[in-house]
């Protein structure tokens, strides 16, 4: 299909399933709130698939780096600032996640919900070898959790020790 019939017929299924309705209060960029009451089910249907195929695509940093940078996309495109450089930096960075962010979505629409049914990904970072905590002699070993964990929350025991240390001298 193509883009238009794609939004199309997700906005009629969307729109049969309550999905994509919005009622918020703005910030308006000249400092005013603004209420704006938006219907967009092919827009929410399409931006969910997206985001469940990023969470399967994308490194842990980058997929948390990249919702900021879709907050501050977001800000640009709302205040009118397209023709901007750093409009352009933003969008080079999304263009370089996006190259892996590919694969099949399959969701479920229910009373203005938009469930999750399966994805599935070429470029899927998910590993189910990898992510077991069994002792199946998969990719982790639970052992090394220790080590990771005393080192992690080193500089919160320092922390603790030299309040503890602090309070004594009090």
């Amino acid at each position: 299909m193509k883009g238009l019939a794609i939004v199309e017929k997700l906005n009629e299924l969307g729109g049969a399933n309550g999905i994509g309705l919005l009622d918020i209060v703005e910030n308006r960029l000249v400092g005013m709130k603004s209420r704006g009451v938006y219907e967009t089910p092919g827009g929410a249907i399409l931006y969910k698939a997206h985001e469940l195929l990023e969470m399967i695509c994308l490194d842990r940093d980058t997929q948390h780096y990249k919702k900021l940078v879709a907050q501050k996309f977001g800000e640009v495109v709302y205040n009118g600032l397209w023709f901007t450089p750093l409009r352009e930096a933003l969008s080079a960075f999304v263009d370089e996640t996006q190259k892996t962010v590919t694969g099949d979505v399959k969701l479920k629409l229910y009373k203005g919900n938009i469930i999750n049914a399966g994805i599935t990904s070429p470029y899927s970072l998910y590993d189910e070898n990898v992510a077991s905590f069994g002792d199946d002699g998969g990719a982790y070993d639970q052992k090394d959790s220790a080590g990771f964990i005393n080192l992690f929350g080193l500089s919160i025991k320092v922390k603790a020790l030299l309040d503890k240390q602090r309070n004594e001298n009090n």
